[in-house]
This record gives C-alpha cells, structure tokens and sequence, in this order.
C-alpha cells in the first residue's frame, strides 16, 4: 500500500508539473508575446502600409522640379465585403458598374485579405463626397498616400512619371514590397533612381470593430514602424536653358543635348515633340497617356536617347582624329577635291590642310583620308586588306563611347552602331569587300548610327583634349555627390597632342570668313565656339540637319550637340539653335538684337536653303 502511495503522488507531480507548463506557456502567446495576439486579432486589426515621402528632384541651381501632393486611394479588401449594393455605390462614387466588377475581381486574384484599389487619386473634395456613406460598404476604406506633382512643364523626357505598378511588375521578385495601387517609376529618372527616391515603407496596425471605425493603436504601436523619406536629386540640368532650348524648337522634330566637358554634367535635354509632365499624373492620366501614345508625332520617343542617325559631317572630325593618331596624315596634308571619288555640296577654295577641310566640310578629302586610315597595305590581298583596316578604324572610334552604351543615368539607353567587318561580310554575304563598299562612312553617312547624346558627349571629349565622362543628370543624392563611376575619366584611343590639330578648323567653322557655321558665332560677345556642321542625307524626305559645337575654345563650359529632322543644312538651322542656346549659358541672356535669330530658328522655312 505504501508504494500505490508514492506512486499517486508522483503521478500528481508530474500532472502538476505539465499543467504548470501548458499555464506558463500561454501566458507567454497571450501576455508576453504580442505575436501570437496579433495573430489571434487579426479579423479586428487593420495593417496599414505607410508609404514614405517620395524623394523631390530640383535642377542645378536648387529650383524645386518635382515634389509631393496628397492625394487618396479608395481600396477593397474581398474578405470583408458584405452584401454589396453595387448600384448606389457605383452612383456614390461616379464610377460605371462594368469598373467596379472588374477591380473586384482583379482585387480578388490578387489577395482576399490584403487591400487592392477601387478608385484612385482622389482628391480632397472628392473624399468629402464619399466618406460619410463608407461605413455602409464594409470591406472598402480610403487610404492616403502622396501622388508626384511637377512644377514645371519642361524636360519630361529627363524626369519620366510615376504610375501604377503593373501585374507583371509584382510578379518580380524585386518589387516584392509593392502593392496593387501602388506608384513606381515607370520612365526616366524617376525610373532609374526609383530605389532612391521610394524611402522605405513603414507599417501601422490599429484596432478597429465591426463596422470598421478605429479603435486605437494595437499594443500602443509596439509593432509598428516608421516610414523613411526617400533621398532627393539634385541634377545637372539648367532649367533656365532647358526652357530656351525647348521654345527654340517648338514645332520642330529632333533634339539638343548640352553637357559641361569638365565633369560630365547633362545641361539640357530637350526632345521634340514634346508633353507636359503634369499630363501623367492624377485623374484620368491613364487616358492621356493613351491619347500621348497613340499621336503620330510620338511625343513619347526620348530621340536624344534612343533615336539614331548617322551623324553627317560632324564625324569628320573623329575620322580625321584617328587618321592623324595611325600616322597616314599630318595636320597639313593636301588632298584635291576630287569630285570623282565623292561629290562635295559647294564651291569652295582648295582644301590646303586639315583646317580648310574642316572649315569647308571637304567631302573628297575626308574620303581620303580616311581611305588613308584604312587601306594600309596590311595585306597583299586587298579584301582582307580592308578586314584589318576597317577593324582597326572601328576599334578607335568606338573608344570615342560610340557604338556602345555611354551608361548615363537613364534606362533604355541605345548603342548606335559602328559598323565592323563581321558586320559588312553577313550583309554582303561575302568577304570580298574593299573600302568602296565603306567609303560613305567617311563623311558619316551609310550604315553608321549615332545618337544625339553620343554626338554631345564626342564634343565634350574634343573640348577635353581627349577624354570624357560618363554623361550624368544627377550631380548629388540628399547630401552626397554624384555616384562614383561619373568621376572617372575615359580616354579615346587617340593621343592627347592630336586634337589641338582640329580645332582651329572648327573655329573657322563659325568665326571664318566663309565658315558653314557662321550663324553659330558670338566673337561679338568675346566669345569663341568650335563647331562643325552637318546635312544628313534622307531617302525619306528632307534632309536632316546637325551642328555640335563647344565653348570657350579655350576654356571650355559647354558642350552642345542640336539634331533637327527634315531642315536642310545644318548652318541654317541647327547652328543659330547651338549658338542662342550657347549664348543663353554663358552670358545668362540673349542680346536684344538677336532675337531676330530665335524668330528665325522658331518659324524659319529652313527648305528653301536646301544645297
């Protein structure tokens, strides 16, 4: 009997031990741990998402470009909607019940409990309208958030819009922190650096009953967290010049990037036809991007970005950089102008040396010169001769950041093309080609593709005697500076010493007597530009027209490169742009009396003067 005795009491212990155990464990999930709570409440708690202020974007001199408005978003969670009287809450709100089906099943894929939009960018006297019959539709509830506003109507193409993130989007790992709803930059800057300015997101969990009125914060916001502001951007942009540079040419096709050579920094970028920024942002802005979409002059297009063409006479310069660097001419080689080889488009006096050539825009000596850079007697076989020839040529040129992605601060960014003797053996199907096949490259026409970006950026590297960096728009993050790959500096292929040799001809361009960019010039001002023009064939229609230039010569500030479609010759048309534009730079004004030059760049019919 003693043992049964002992034997109850250690089964009683050990059945107090357990209880004690299972008592002190949940006293921990319910008291201790506030987890477990948070799960157990879940059908009386709201997670709200706080979305942190997006990060402001202001041009080179502090103006504010971009910055935040508040606006509201009518959201769905399909859980908890009950009894839907789609009828009058279609007629609250304004909206077509088609809509409303349609969010709802779209909120339903999505997710059943977390939120999904219905109706956004409300505005303040719109909330007032609905928010007193809200607690009648359980399941929809208004959330806050900032939607971007853009306080000037220029340089949409650099800031981009923010909008709605897209399924495919959220399908991507990478947008895992995203919501249905939610804005993401969709283009430009407001794209690339859109890890900068999004912040990072704070959480909110608050009590709220049946009818969804809130009943205070859950655990006195134990678990909730702060939302953290994204950084602003401080770019390299002129507003001032941007602004000019679009007025100059409203109504015209084409584009005009500025660059300082000195570090890199994009001054203007300008691409027209043109929109205002403000048009994607807030009601209805899906239908304007439509409307935007579908206009045949393509207001969307970044031309100075993705828009290609062979870049005419302007790439003289490079090719007779390079021909001076092989050793094949000096700085005062004569060549005739043998019309027979390649026809020049005017009279002119002999090309004596590289900077008459330059200053007339010599096509037969160009021709020359760069047959000199490429038939080099490498081969007793002239076909493979122009192989190693043609693949030496491209190999520097490209070092100019031709042919290839400069890596500016900007998606969807386009390579150009350089052509390569891989290139001209698959489209002749042979490689049995000489530099008959090539010669049009020359004087920058064929198969060679440059962008209006590249053709700036080949100035600024001129300006700097042989290098360049990386074309950039942001100059600072918050406090910071510009990223460290905009600090490097990029060599050409070609020695330093060589270019001091062209650009005495590019000077006589504008300030020569006779000089095919002698609209560009503003010696009146004591300022000294070297430039070069260029007429840009096209079976098209019109020919296009170019001119880049950069200034002072010998202090350079700016570098500039303007692209008109269908304008003729580049010293009518695009040379008075460059030089107003240059003039606006660095003398902070446009002189009144040539301000007949804006009138002519702005509504000039610039075909008559076709050569």
């Amino acid at each position: 009997m003693q043992y049964l005795e002992g034997r109850k009491y250690v089964v009683q212990g050990i059945f107090l031990v357990v209880v004690l155990i299972f008592l002190a464990r949940l006293f921990f999930m319910q008291v201790l741990d506030g987890t477990y709570k948070l799960a157990a409440d879940k059908n009386t708690l709201q997670r709200l998402v706080q979305i942190p202020y997006r990060g402001l974007i202001y041009d080179r001199k502090d103006q504010l470009l971009v910055q935040n408005t508040p606006v509201y978003d009518l959201v769905v969670v399909p859980r908890e909607v009950k009894q839907l009287d789609s009828a009058r809450f279609c007629q609250l709100l304004q909206i077509p019940i088609e809509g409303l089906r349609s969010s709802l099943v779209a909120a339903k894929k999505y997710s059943r409990n977390k939120p999904s939009p219905v109706v956004q960018n409300l505005t303040t006297p719109d909330l007032a309208a609905i928010q007193d019959n809200l607690m009648d539709f359980p399941g929809f509830r208004i959330e806050p958030r900032m939607a971007r506003a853009y306080r000037t109507p220029n340089l949409a193409h650099a800031l981009g819009y923010v909008g709605a993130i897209t399924p495919a989007f959220l399908e991507k790992p990478k947008y895992a922190k995203y919501r249905p709803g939610e804005n993401i930059g969709i283009s430009g800057l407001e794209s690339y650096y859109e890890p900068i300015l999004m912040g990072r997101r704070g959480v909110q969990y608050k009590m709220v009953n049946v009818r969804g009125i809130e009943k205070g914060k859950f655990r006195d916001g134990e678990f909730d967290t702060l939302s953290v502001a994204g950084q602003d951007l401080h770019l390299s942009i002129d507003l001032e010049l941007q602004a000019y540079a679009e007025k100059l040419l409203a109504g015209r096709r084409g584009s005009v990037v500025a660059i300082e050579p000195k570090t890199g920094e994009i001054l203007a970028f300008v691409s027209v036809p043109n929109y205002d920024p403000q048009q994607l942002t807030g009601k209805g802005s899906g239908n304007r991007y439509m409307d935007l979409l579908n206009n045949p002059d393509r207001p969307l297009f970044n031309r100075p970005l993705m828009a290609t063409y062979p870049p005419g006479s302007v790439f003289k310069l490079v090719n007779e950089l390079v021909a001076l660097q092989l050793g094949v001419v000096s700085p005062n080689t004569p060549f005739d102008c043998n019309q027979k080889l390649v026809r020049c488009t005017h009279r002119h006096e002999p090309p004596r040396n590289v900077s008459i050539a330059i200053k007339q825009s010599c096509n037969p000596y160009f021709y020359q010169v760069m047959r000199a850079a490429v038939v080099r007697g490498q081969s007793p076989d002239r076909f493979e001769d122009a192989h190693l020839g043609l693949g030496q040529w491209q190999k520097m040129v490209k070092s100019f950041g031709l042919g290839e992605k400069l890596g500016v601060d900007m998606s969807q960014e386009k390579r150009g093309l350089i052509p390569s003797p891989d290139y001209y053996d698959k489209r002749k199907k042979t490689r049995r080609w000489n530099f008959k096949t090539v010669y049009s490259l020359s004087i920058g026409q064929g198969e060679i593709g440059i962008t209006g970006l590249q053709m700036a950026n080949v100035l600024a590297t001129i300006a700097n005697r042989g290098y360049y960096y990386t074309p950039h728009f942001v100059r600072g993050i918050g406090n910071g500076g510009p990223m460290p790959q905009f600090r490097e500096r990029h060599y050409t292929a070609v020695d330093t010493a060589l270019f001091k040799y062209i650009i005495p001809g590019m000077q006589m361009v504008v300030d020569g007597n006779g000089g095919t960019g002698n609209l560009a010039s503003l010696s009146q001002f004591g300022i000294s530009v070297a430039g070069k023009t260029g007429t840009v064939q096209n079976p098209h229609g019109y020919d296009h027209a170019t001119f880049a230039a950069f200034a002072p010569v010998n202090d350079p500030k700016i570098a500039i490169a303007v692209f008109i479609e269908n304008s003729g010759f580049g010293g009518t048309s695009a040379a008075p742009a460059a030089g107003l534009m240059i003039e606006k730079y660095l003398r902070g004004k446009v002189a009144t009396h040539r301000k007949r030059w804006e009138d002519w760049v702005m509504y000039g019919d610039f075909t008559k003067h076709l050569h």
